[in-house]
């Protein structure tokens, strides 16, 4: 058994020559089996078990996770409106179709990752 990490273990490299649609197809299957490119040729070409390392999400998990980032803030925007609106402040349609248009985008980006018409 070697120690050492996988990177100065592997010290061979091969190289091999792709269309860009051959290239595009094998970053796709990668990025959905959620490898990076290299331990995915390894995987495929070697039937090597798939790396202990953390996996790359993929796309679709990156995605949603930055999705989410934008409901957080336009929730953010909802409440400090809210909060306006409460204490007496007067709060203009523009402001409120600002944060109503920003949830119909994540929205529609939320489908658009799940693979549906948005």
């Amino acid at each position: 058994m070697t120690s050492g990490t996988e990177k100065r273990v592997r010290d061979r490299i091969l190289t091999i020559r792709l269309s860009a649609e051959e290239r595009a197809e094998v970053e796709a299957a990668a990025d959905r089996a959620g490898l990076v490119v290299g331990s995915y040729a390894r995987q495929a070409l070697l039937g090597a078990p798939a790396p202990r390392q953390v996996r790359r999400p993929p796309l679709e998990r990156r995605e949603l996770a930055r999705l989410l980032g934008g409901v957080g803030k336009i929730g953010s925007n909802l409440n400090q409106l809210a909060k306006a609106v409460h204490t007496g402040v007067l709060v203009y349609n523009g402001e409120l179709d600002a944060v109503l248009s920003g949830l119909a985008e994540v929205r529609d980006a939320i489908l658009k990752a799940l693979g549906r018409a948005p």
